[in-house]
């Protein structure tokens, strides 16, 4: 049984927890108890072991972290699904109401993003694992992403690729509303070294001050964005966790790759350096 120790979340702080996706076949029963019937039997619609494992590791990873924040039995969460098919905490779970998560995995790692009282989205990618990504750039891309990206070298374009790309994804998610905002009518310029500015079409009806960014680099292969609403005039700390298994973990002292130019850079035991 997986008993889970309470930890605290201050308004002031954004946790990420990172886990593995390899899970060896006794751990998955255990995991698997965590789930209800929709989720087990979602699980083996995947017809790749490898895909099987990523979506239990995910499913339980949520459940087993939301209940380090609120006294709920990982296996009694109730999600729901918004307008636009994004996962949530239902309604009616008692306390939780101001509880914001977000996940996102990728061949290797598997992501949960948590927040209190403000809307957050989480991207990670493997570099590695898609065939010729630069090849979609023009239809996902705005006209300033793809003339910044056509300039540089072109041993420099997958990694630039995907750092858009991720930046482009934890946005959506943290608007709950998914590829139905069009991706070319938003963009990022990644110019100034170490620096991420927004840019929003006004048809969108959205304020690039609204939001503040950061990417990291878990590994050499992937590449973690994270985008999170602004609720006060501080940056909040990323404190970064890796789980070991459901019911440890360790700090990771991860640095930014970009962030936001407005953010403040302060951190705190656990909290990324920069």
């Amino acid at each position: 049984m997986i008993v889970s120790r309470l930890i605290g979340l201050p308004p002031d702080e954004i946790h990420l927890w990172l886990a593995s996706d390899h899970v060896d076949r006794e751990r998955a029963i255990e995991y698997r108890l965590l789930l209800n019937s929709d989720e087990r039997r979602q699980e083996q619609r995947f017809h790749f072991e490898k895909d099987r494992n990523r979506y239990l590791v995910t499913r339980a990873l949520v459940r087993t972290v939301l209940s380090r924040y609120q006294s709920i039995d990982p296996n009694a969460w109730v999600f729901s699904t918004n307008a636009f098919g994004r996962p949530e905490i239902d309604a009616e779970s008692e306390g939780a109401a101001d509880l914001c998560f977000n996940i996102s995995h990728t061949a290797g790692l598997v992501v949960v993003g948590i927040a209190r009282g403000r809307a957050l989205g989480v991207d990670v990618e493997n570099i590695f694992v898609r065939d010729n990504p630069l090849e979609v750039a023009g239809q996902v891309f705005a006209a300033a992403e793809l003339a910044e990206l056509g300039r540089l070298p072109r041993e420099r374009r997958l990694d630039r690729f995907f750092q858009y790309w991720t930046f482009k994804e934890s946005y959506i998610k943290a608007r709950g509303m998914g590829v139905s905002i069009p991706l070319q009518k938003f963009s990022f310029r990644l110019e100034r070294d170490g620096l991420v500015d927004l840019e929003i079409a006004p048809e969108l009806g959205d304020d690039p001050k609204r939001w503040q960014f950061w990417q990291m680099r878990p590994a050499h292969e992937h590449v973690l964005a994270v985008c999170a609403e602004r609720t006060r005039d501080t940056s909040p700390a990323i404190v970064v966790r890796h789980a070991t298994s459901l019911d440890s973990e360790q700090l990771v002292p991860l640095g930014f790759h970009r962030v936001s130019p407005s953010c403040d850079h302060h951190s705190s035991e656990g909290s990324l350096p920069v």
